[in-house]
């Protein structure tokens, strides 16, 4: 079976998704299936002059919009890279962004495509507050969905809980399917260390989604009670100048590092004591789970996939989302408390590797294609015996 891996970003794009796929490319093919990656290069700009139709809703009523009209270009720019790049026919098509299912449909109309969501466009600008919520823009990205719907042959998602944001804008919510992520083991090497302070560790972009704001306040908290900690920020971000100034109003510049971008910071994570991440949505929080596989305790907010992930004093904290009172208690817990740190993360250890090893995406994956496989070949047969009569 010649199956397509369709990606929005390139594959050397790190985090997430994009980290993620090659991993199962790679394993299938070393199972002996047929599989390639495919996504749009950053370089491409403005090429497709394809007209855009959508059978569900039409799109123009939305055109002048700078978000939309964007949105609508990359449509036209992902079309026309397929249709220069790709000649040759696929089994299956497993997309993993709408912009990709759809182009590649309109392309490959009689061939099957699967659609992974794995997170919304939508929800992060209005939490980044670059949309309104119900305004032209959420309007316009939230009946995508339907769109997809109508298009697509499966969508699947990566949490019941965005399986059920998700169901607000689609008709049939129950062939919506869920596969949470998975990640190779191998990638991570957790480290026995003792450290004589609490090192905290978040990696993020950073954007007011994250809620890194909550948690330097939390950290404020902290300091006041007389508790030692450093806290170790990956990532880099619009906010990032914001956020050095906040850490600077809450007395904590000294005991807070920003290391900006960081490639493989599952590298780096194991040499930490807590991750904490006090998101403000999150269809599934990859990084949590990697996290647990460096053998890290877990706090993050209690909203999306994380609190899937999380069972509250069991194999981390959760707290309320925007919440830096309670952030600040969480974190006071597994200061003072070692044995209870180590606790959670050991539990949340042996949580990560049995739920969402690689091994197990791959099953689920597999037994979705081969559905795919079974149905054309009953059709195959069908049609040779309507030819035989």
């Amino acid at each position: 079976m010649n199956i397509l891996q369709a990606l929005f970003f390139p594959p050397e794009q790190p985090g997430g998704v994009s980290s993620m796929v090659p991993y199962i490319l790679d394993r299938f093919n070393k199972k002996g299936w047929e599989m390639e990656l495919f996504s749009l290069p950053k370089r491409i700009r403005n090429k497709g002059t394809e007209e855009v139709e959508f059978a569900t809703f039409d799109w123009r009523k939305y055109a002048g919009n700078p978000i939309v009209d964007k949105y609508i270009q990359t449509f036209k720019d992902y079309v026309w890279w397929t249709k220069l790049r790709l000649t040759k026919k696929y089994d299956i098509i497993h997309a993993h962004h709408p912009i990709a299912a759809l182009a590649m449909k309109q392309i490959y109309p009689a061939t099957p495509v699967i659609l992974t969501i794995h997170s919304s466009f939508e929800r992060e600008l209005v939490l980044n507050g670059r949309i309104q919520e119900n305004g032209v823009e959420h309007q316009f990205l939230t009946q995508i969905y339907g769109e997809l719907e109508s298009k697509v042959d499966q969508i699947i998602t990566v949490s019941n809980s965005f399986k059920q944001y998700i169901s607000e804008f689609v008709q049939d919510s129950e062939r919506i399917g869920v596969i949470p992520n998975g990640f190779d083991e191998k990638r991570f090497r957790p480290i026995s260390h003792e450290n004589a302070v609490t090192q905290f560790i978040t990696v993020c972009r950073l954007v007011p989604a994250k809620g890194l704001d909550t948690l330097l306040i939390a950290c404020g908290e902290l300091k006041k009670r007389g508790h030692p900690f450093v806290l170790h920020i990956i990532g880099d971000g619009p906010s990032r100048e914001q956020l050095e100034k906040l850490a600077i109003e809450q007395n904590i510049y000294e005991d807070t590092i920003f290391y900006g971008y960081m490639l493989h910071p599952e590298e780096f994570m194991p040499f930490f004591d807590v991750f904490v991440l006090p998101s403000r949505a999150e269809a599934f929080g990859s990084v949590f789970a990697e996290a647990a596989l460096c053998w890290l305790a877990l706090i993050g907010t209690d909203v999306g996939g994380i609190a899937e992930q999380i069972e509250h004093g069991h194999n981390g904290l959760l707290v309320p989302v925007g919440d830096a009172m309670a952030l600040s208690h969480a974190l006071e817990k597994v200061v003072i408390d070692p044995t209870f740190r180590y606790n959670l993360a050991r539990t949340a250890w042996e949580k990560a590797k049995k739920t969402y090893s690689l091994n197990r995406v791959l099953r689920q994956l597999k037994s979705v294609y081969e559905s795919y496989q079974a149905e054309e070949n009953t059709t195959d047969a069908q049609g040779e015996q309507n030819e035989k009569s």
